[in-house]
């Protein structure tokens, strides 16, 4: 019997193997569970027994150019991000390297069944989109009393 060896990066292969067959058929929402590689805003994702909490790194963003909407199960952030400078006067003017994304950008997150969608709230802090989305009361945890 030979031994498989999957090499010490087995995860990051598979990563790399999904980014790839999500470029090919592109669009289709991220689960809660899985991200995006490059994809604009970063996220995090979490949850507490009342509610799941999504906040979405989008510095340089102004909070009037933003819009959230939540539809059938589906989060979804959009907006646009001006450039970090005014674009360049003249012909012989070159970028040399740009990192910063800067344009139109919607990021679509699927969320669980159990959400509330009339407990929705969104606020733009220092950067940082945080939304917070209501469990609905049959999904929260409770106590049960043994007899």
């Amino acid at each position: 019997m030979s031994d498989l060896y999957f090499g010490a990066d087995l995860f990051g292969e598979l990563d790399r193997l999904q980014r790839q067959m999500a470029s090919l058929f592109g669009g289709f929402p991220s689960s809660i569970r899985s991200g995006s590689a490059g994809a604009f805003p970063q996220i995090n994702i979490g949850s507490t027994d009342d509610s799941i909490e999504i906040v979405a790194f989008a510095p340089g963003v102004d909070p009037a150019k933003l819009e959230v909407s939540l539809d059938k199960g589906l989060l979804t952030i959009s907006g646009e991000r001006a450039p970090s400078q005014p674009e360049a006067r003249g012909d012989d003017a070159r970028t040399y390297a740009q990192e910063r994304f800067a344009g139109a950008f919607r990021r679509v997150v699927e969320l669980p069944q159990h959400v509330d969608p009339g407990k929705v709230s969104a606020r733009y802090t220092n950067g940082c989109l945080m939304v917070s989305i209501g469990k609905s009361e049959a999904s929260k945890p409770r106590a049960i009393t043994v007899q």
